[in-house]
C-alpha cells in the first residue's frame, strides 16, 4: 500500500475518534402571565315564572262568559270571567232597603230624644222616658252600622261575579267551560296568569361548592358592591345554545337538604322575548368565584407524574430546571400556579418532552402565526 493511502486512512481514523458535537435542543418559551381566572360550576336547573297566580271564583254561581283570548297578554284588573249575578244583585237591593229602614228608625229615635230632653229639663217628663229614648237611638244607630256593613258585603260579593286579573301577564287556557257551576264550594280553578318577562331559575348547589364560595368570602344571594364581579348565571337551551341574557343570584337557601347534601339557589333572568318558558329544564352555569391577578401558564406546559405536577423553567444561563409546582383551577387551557414559580420566570411550552434537569437549551419565543391570505400577499 502506498504511503498516501496510509495517510488517508489515518486521517479518517482520527476523524472517527473525535467526539461528535451535540447541539443544544431548541425550545419555545413563554413568560409567566398574570390574569383573572373565573371559576364556574354547572348544575341542572328549572325555569319558573317570576309570578304565577291561580284564578279562582270567590263566589258561587254559573259561569256565563269569558272575556279574554287564551294564551294572550292581560293587564291587571282586566275582566276575565263573568258569573251569573242575579242572586247577588237581589242581596244588594235587600241590604240597601234594610239600610234605608234602619236609617229612618234612627232618625225617629233622634227626634224623640230631642223632644224629650227639654221636657226633662223642665221636669215635664221622667228620667226613665228620656233614658229609654236615648237607648232606642243607640240601638237604631247600631242597626244602621250593621246594615251599612251588610250592604258593603253584598256589593263586594256582587263585584266578585266579575273575575278580574290580579296582575299583568299571560293567561293560560281556561280550565272550565261556560255554564259550569263554580265557586267556593267546589274551588274550581278557572285559569292561571303568569309573568314571564322576567323568569326565575332554580337549581341545587353542592355543599362543597358552597364551602368554597364561603372561604373566598362570596355569599350567594347577597350583592357586594365592593367586588368587581357578582355571581351571575347563564343557561343553556335545549338546542345547546347559550341564552344571551345573564341572571343574578338573588336567593340562597339557609338550609341544606340532608338527603342530597345540596341547598337551593335561585337566580333572576330577564326574558323579554319569552325564549325561556316556565317549567322547562335547563343547564345552569354559575360564576362561583374570580381569582384576580394570579399566575397562569398554558396547560400544555404542565406534565403530571407521581411526584406531582412539574414544568421546565429556563434560567438566565439558558439551563433548564425541572420545577415541581402546586397547580390550581384551569380555564381555557390556562392553569393557575399557586406555588413554585415567580412572575418573572420563563417556562418551556414546546420541545420539553426529552429535556432533563440541568440541560442547556437554545430558547426562542413562539413565532406569530401568519394566515394564508397574508402569506400570499407576501409572496407577490
Amino acid at each position: 500500500m502506498k504511503k498516501s493511502q496510509y495517510l488517508f486512512f489515518f486521517v479518517l481514523l482520527l476523524h472517527a475518534c473525535k467526539e461528535p458535537v451535540v447541539k443544544p435542543p431548541v425550545v419555545e418559551i413563554e413568560d409567566i402571565k398574570i390574569d383573572n381566572i373565573e371559576i364556574y360550576g354547572e348544575y341542572a336547573g328549572q325555569i319558573r315564572a317570576y309570578r304565577s297566580v291561580e284564578i279562582h271564583a270567590r263566589v258561587e254561581g254559573f259561569l256565563e262568559r269569558m272575556a279574554f283570548e287564551e294564551g294572550k297578554k292581560v293587564e291587571v284588573n282586566d275582566p276575565l270571567f263573568y258569573i251569573n249575578n242575579q242572586l247577588y244583585k237581589a242581596r244588594v237591593e235587600k241590604a240597601r232597603a234594610q239600610l234605608l229602614k234602619d236609617e229612618a228608625q234612627a232618625a225617629k229615635a233622634e227626634r224623640d230624644v230631642e223632644r224629650l230632653r227639654p221636657l226633662y229639663e223642665q221636669n215635664a217628663t221622667s228620667r226613665l222616658e228620656l233614658d229609654n229614648a236615648e237607648a232606642a237611638l243607640n240601638m237604631a244607630n247600631a242597626s244602621v252600622s250593621m246594615s251599612k256593613a251588610d250592604l258593603a258585603q253584598a256589593e263586594l260579593q256582587l263585584s266578585y261575579t266579575v273575575v278580574r286579573s290580579p296582575l299583568s301577564g299571560y293567561i293560560s287556557e281556561r280550565y272550565v267551560d261556560i255554564g259550569t257551576l263554580v265557586g267556593k264550594s267546589n274551588s274550581s280553578l278557572l285559569a292561571m296568569v303568569v309573568q314571564r318577562d322576567t323568569v326565575l331559575v332554580d337549581f341545587k348547589l353542592t355543599a362543597l361548592d358552597y364551602l368554597r364560595t364561603q372561604r373566598r368570602n362570596v355569599h350567594l344571594g347577597e350583592l357586594d358592591a365592593t367586588r368587581s364581579w357578582q355571581p351571575t348565571v347563564t343557561v343553556t337551551l335545549a338546542d345547546n345554545t347559550v341564552y344571551s341574557q345573564k341572571g343574578i343570584v338573588d336567593f340562597a337557601s339557609p338550609l341544606v337538604d340532608p338527603k342530597s347534601g345540596t341547598f337551593g339557589v335561585r337566580a333572576e333572568i330577564s326574558n323579554p322575548d319569552h325564549v325561556l318558558l316556565p317549567g322547562q329544564f335547563t343547564r345552569v352555569t354559575l360564576l362561583l368565584d374570580v381569582m384576580e391577578n394570579v399566575m397562569v401558564v398554558p396547560r400544555k406546559a404542565i406534565s403530571i407524574e407521581r411526584g406531582g405536577a412539574f414544568l421546565f423553567v429556563v434560567r438566565p444561563d439558558s439551563v433548564v430546571e425541572k420545577r415541581f409546582v402546586e397547580i390550581g383551577p384551569e380555564q381555557n387551557n390556562k392553569i393557575v400556579i399557586n406555588r413554585g414559580l415567580s412572575s418573572k420566570e420563563k417556562i418551556v411550552v414546546e420541545g420539553y418532552q426529552k429535556l432533563i434537569h440541568g440541560q442547556k437549551v437554545i430558547w426562542q419565543y413562539p413565532q406569530p402565526s401568519v394566515d394564508s391570505s397574508k402569506q400570499e400577499s407576501i409572496k407577490k
